[in-house]
């Protein structure tokens, strides 16, 4: 991370003490309008400071009463007909009145009880008399009760109520939603708010408070200590003064195992009555009870940290019995709990940017009031800080809990904190993160513990690894998103690295310092340790080594495989290994040796469960001689060992679909069992420059897919075929006879070049698997072509059609009979001069412009000798205009 300089500034404002105080002469509204002023704010939830029952005996009041008056965030002021008699009261005012001023939101509110604004504006009647004496008996101080009437006048002139003659307990109503509405304004300066404005107002935009026409419901979701909760609070203070009944129940899922649904009933109850309703005794009257009081009034409800649907189930909040213009909002880690509750959106937090996650740690781990530019703080700091950062990788809760544990301590401790960290992590945020994975089933533990293990930030085959581990990984990988443990991101998983250190804790701490008894293996230290133990386990079930070229001279001895006997999976690269490989656990399902050092694969290795064998770059000419049970074996990959001569028996392999031989250089013969797998899907014979003959009954696998014969130049008649020669002509012919003869059976992509000099591929691409007829797309690229053949009319389904580089001189008319065509390439045929009609473009319906696939596009650079330009360019614009149209669609929708 880039270093930054540190700014580091506090609230100058500290946390509020009391929602409101309110200033009243006792006498006159003590055990009248006051008391039930005091009354509907406890109903409300609101908190309101009272001096005859807040005030401990013995205090001095004045201080006590200050205090108070500073710490509240609403003040109120009851004028009545004996208010100016006291001096403290008017004491009160100007305290209140001076708070006020000094902060941008006014928050001083005047309650004309039984005297008028202008009676109190001009300090007439009651008023004028109280202040009258106040001056004969302050002679001495007469600043003072000038200070008082300013006072008067000023709080006279704001917006207030003027309740006489009024129906009180609808007045009373009307203050407690201005001071709700008020203490929501104020709830922004929550703690943990950096970098939150702009996704509280993207969470607002979603949910939609301006629309009273419907009900909305509106899920937040993200990972452990990102913040869900702390925005659904905010965004609930900011907005419960718009509804006449609200509730936010805290972690619902606490409540409902400690309570079961009834506890949460009756949270629910207690506050959308503000207290009043408390006794309710089983599940069928609360929900009736909740449905009842919900109809006929707007409500926001939040229930937050939700893990499972029955928590709202049975709840009695659903959309159809809420008052139209209710919202509902519902935070959870899983995603799938919320689309499981019929949400109109979904609002998913995401991790702070690298300046919030500055700003907010600054603010945590330096003192208050304190701004530091690069030049004034030591550059062991500013490390210490990015390093801080990098662990914390933008989750607020880590960065909250880091920067403050690290606050007020010297750099010894800094640089001690951090190394401790990835080992012991603070327990704030491990016991956080741990709720996550607990609430995995078994499965889907062992598909966390693998991605945390093994597979964070891998790119290629995944998916298939953690099939040849036995995981089912498709769903279990659904349910890892949906829980917001892992995000997939271009076809990559990716696992916070809080998460990941997580899943490796929770390996190491099965069997602390005792490696061997650990079901993951991933480091070489580790491996090591075994090594030197001489230890036979039974524990380990998995081991991936991934060194770098630069580690090559650490050296592993094969032999500790050996005592692995209940190893399932195998992945080493780049690992130099000693000693000799004679067994292997018979419980095996993957195996992934790259630059398998030894020159013989064990013969006696019981391996019946293997899935995947993948020995890339291995010095052995033959893999084993006879033949080896693998009846279970999927995928077999000797790509790039350019020793091996011929390939092993795989009639014992039944099962197999995919076998990768790329790059075998000197192979030279297949053995015919190749021929009898009956499921083989995939093969792939690519640059095997030196192969010779091929088993034709390969061709009538009827599950054969793709084949790659590219640069196998030997199969078809010698390294090199001269343009026109008789090898060449013969060759071609070979090659279309062959089609001819095998297309009603052809079921496959067949890659060839027949000049390995232009490294290019012969493709043909099928739609259907029973006729090559439906072929769609056909690449036959640099294959020293000098027509092109019939027989390719006959492909009605085709839809792309490369010529590139070849030796044509016409592109025949009979092109003009594929109505499907909407790409053909002709680039760099140089001998190129006549083209005959084109099929026009054909219009596709709008619907399926979007696919880009639905383009047409002609091609036909470094085509020198071509004639009649000017009527093949018409051509060409013709379908450029449908490229440029189509695409300009895809681009607007």
């Amino acid at each position: 991370m880039e270093c930054k300089s540190i700014q580091c500034m506090a609230s100058s404002s500290t946390r509020p003490k009391y929602d409101v105080f309110v200033s009243f002469r006792g006498e006159d509204v003590r055990n009248t309008f006051a008391d039930h002023l005091f009354a509907a704010f406890r109903r409300n939830g609101i908190l309101a400071f009272r001096d005859d029952r807040n005030l401990m005996q013995g205090q001095h009041i004045s201080t006590e009463l200050l205090q108070a008056i500073e710490g509240s965030q609403v003040l109120i002021v009851i004028f009545s007909k004996n208010y100016a008699t006291s001096s403290w009261c008017l004491q009160e005012l100007a305290k209140m009145l001076d708070c006020s001023n000094s902060i941008t939101e006014p928050n001083l509110l005047p309650i004309f009880y039984d005297v008028t604004p202008s009676e109190v504006r001009k300090q007439t009647g009651n008023y004028g008399k109280a202040l009258a004496e106040h001056e004969e008996r302050f002679k001495d101080n007469s600043n003072m009760v000038q200070q008082w009437r300013e006072s008067l006048l000023q709080v006279a002139n704001l917006s207030g109520w003027d309740i006489q003659n009024k129906q009180e307990n609808g007045e009373i109503e009307k203050i407690v939603k201005r001071v709700r509405s008020k203490l929501g304004c104020n709830s922004l300066s929550v703690d943990g708010l950096v970098g939150m404005q702009s996704r509280v107002e993207q969470l607002e935009n979603l949910i939609d408070f301006n629309s009273n026409n419907e009900v909305r419901v509106v899920g937040v979701s993200g990972m452990g200590g990102i913040g869900k909760s702390t925005l659904a609070r905010v965004v609930y203070g900011r907005n419960l003064h718009k509804f006449g009944a609200h509730c936010f129940v805290d972690d619902i899922s606490k409540v409902f195992r400690g309570g079961g649904l009834l506890s949460l009933q009756k949270q629910l109850v207690c506050q959308i009555t503000n207290g009043e309703i408390q006794d309710i005794y089983n599940q069928i009257e609360a929900e009736s009870l909740i449905k009842t009081m919900l109809r006929c009034q707007k409500a926001l409800i939040v229930l937050d940290n939700a893990d499972e649907v029955e928590q709202f189930e049975n709840l009695g909040v659903t959309p159809d019995c809420l008052c139209p213009g209710s919202r509902i909002v519902v935070t959870s880690r899983d995603q799938h709990v919320l689309n499981s509750f019929g949400l109109d959106e979904i609002y998913k937090v995401q991790l702070l940017n690298e300046d919030e996650a500055h700003q907010l740690f600054c603010e945590k781990a330096f003192n208050d009031n304190i701004i530091m530019s690069c030049d004034e703080i030591s550059r062991e700091y500013k490390k210490l800080t990015d390093l801080s950062l990098e662990y914390a990788q933008g989750l607020p809760l880590a960065i909250k809990v880091l920067g403050s544990y690290l606050r007020g301590r010297d750099i010894s401790v800094w640089r001690s904190a951090l190394d401790r960290l990835k080992d012991n992590p603070k327990k704030e945020i491990a016991d956080v993160l741990q709720l996550s994975f607990d609430g995995l089933e078994p499965l889907e533990k062992e598909i966390f513990l693998d991605i945390a293990c093994f597979f964070n930030h891998r790119v290629d085959g995944l998916v298939a690894d953690m099939y040849y581990r036995g995981l089912h990984p498709e769903i279990g990988i659904s349910v890892l998103i949906d829980k917001s443990l892992i995000t997939f991101d271009e076809y990559c998983i990716k696992m916070h690295d809080l998460l990941q250190e997580l899943g490796r804790r929770i390996v190491r701490q099965s069997a602390p310092n005792e490696p061997w008894k650990w079901s993951r293996i991933w480091s070489k230290e580790d491996f090591q340790c075994i090594m030197f133990g001489n230890t036979v386990t039974d524990d380990v079930k998995a081991v991936q080594l991934e060194g770098s070229y630069e580690e090559r001279n650490m050296t592993l001895r094969a032999e500790t495989l050996s005592r692995m006997r209940r190893l399932e999976f195998l992945k080493i690269k780049n690992v130099s290994f000693s000693g000799s490989f004679n067994s292997i656990s018979s419980e095996l399902r993957y195996l992934e040796l790259e630059e398998y050092p030894f020159t013989y694969f064990p013969s006696c290795c019981k391996i019946s469960k293997l899935l995947k064998l993948v020995l890339q770059r291995i010095n052995m000419k033959q893999l084993w001689d006879g033949t080896m049970c693998l009846d279970n074996l999927k995928e077999l990959d000797l790509s790039d060992s350019e020793n091996l001569v011929k390939t092993p028996n795989l009639s014992q392999a039944p099962n197999l679909e995919r076998l990768f031989l790329r790059g075998c250089r000197k192979l030279k013969h297949i053995h015919p069992s190749i021929g009898d797998l009956r499921k083989l899907v995939w093969l792939d014979l690519s640059d095997c420059t030196s192969l010779m003959s091929f088993p034709i009954t390969v061709f009538g696998i009827s599950s054969l897919k793709s084949v790659y014969l590219r640069g196998c130049s030997r199969l078809f008649g010698g390294k090199e075929l001269e343009n026109g020669s008789e090898s060449g002509i013969q060759c071609q012919s070979t090659i279309w006879s062959t089609f001819k003869r095998l297309k009603l059976r052809l079921p496959f992509h067949f890659f060839n070049s027949c000049r390995s000099r232009y490294n290019h591929v012969f493709h043909l691409w099928r739609l259907s698997v029973a006729r090559l007829s439906c072929l769609y797309n056909l690449d036959l690229s640099y294959c020293n072509l000098h027509t092109i053949p019939e027989a390719i009319s006959s492909l009605h389904y085709l839809e792309v059609l490369v010529f590139t580089g070849n030796n044509i001189v016409r592109v025949p008319d009979f092109i003009n009979k594929l109505p499907r065509l909407r790409e053909l390439k002709l680039d760099n045929c140089k001998r190129l001069m006549y083209v005959d009609e084109f099929p026009l473009p054909l219009p596709y319906p709008a619907a399926e412009q979007t696919k880009l696939l639905n383009i047409r596009q002609l091609s036909m650079f470094n085509c020198p000798k071509i004639v009649e330009k000017e009527r093949l360019s018409g051509i060409g614009s013709s379908w450029m205009r449908e490229y440029i149209k189509v695409c300009a669609y895809c681009c607007l929708t």
